[in-house]
């Protein structure tokens, strides 16, 4: 069996004022259909180890998660080498009620931000507000980097996760690395106490 191949060969930057990197591969399903029916958010958190979100989040631990994509959507994240058997676990769990799953781990690059800087990086790219106090970790959002469409989430008070489609990962790594060269903090979002930038 051949060796998952990343758009980019899990490429990375640490020299600017946050580290970006590609990471992965990283198993991605996409669960759609009726979000409030017992036996959706069943399969889905029994198989993802994780509950299932609120709108507008995302619930993950270590490898695996559950992103809340539309009212209609969930996104299950698993290894990578575990999304064609989880696909079948969630339709067997699933049964004949109305949801469908598809494994879309191959269509999406994942990037990684990190750092104290992390968030003024993000801020620069996309629309949504970024405020310490009003985006945290856990929340998620489909959005756009720059020209692109793509989602992002925290997994902590540091660091972004961030996925796109896989036709446009250089871009994306590109802008990314842009907005995070050495030399180009703002200063807008107050770091933490504790947190040093070292820009």
């Amino acid at each position: 069996m051949s060796e998952p191949v990343t758009a980019l060969n899990n490429t990375s930057d640490a020299t600017g004022i946050a580290a970006v990197s590609e990471i992965g591969p990283v198993g991605m399903i996409t669960l759609r259909g009726d979000l409030n029916a017992s036996y959706l958010r069943k399969a889905a958190a029994q198989i993802a180890g994780v509950d299932v979100p609120a709108p507008l989040g995302c619930n993950s631990s270590d490898n695996r998660g559950i992103a809340w994509m539309s009212p209609d959507e969930l996104l299950v994240m698993c290894p990578y080498a575990e999304a064609g058997e989880t696909v079948e676990k969630l339709e067997k769990a699933i049964g004949s009620n109305f949801a469908t799953a598809a494994n879309v781990s191959d269509g999406r690059a994942v990037f990684r931000v990190s750092g104290p800087l992390a968030r003024e990086v993000m801020a620069k790219l996309s629309p949504v507000d970024l405020d310490p106090a009003i985006f945290k970790p856990g929340m998620f959002r489909r959005t756009r980097l720059a020209q692109v469409p793509a989602a992002f989430w925290m997994t902590d008070d540091e660091t972004f996760q961030i996925f796109c489609f896989r036709s446009v990962a250089q871009y994306v790594f590109d802008v990314l690395k842009v907005a995070a060269q050495s030399g180009s903090a703002v200063g807008h979002f107050p770091l933490a106490e504790g947190q040093s930038a070292n820009t």
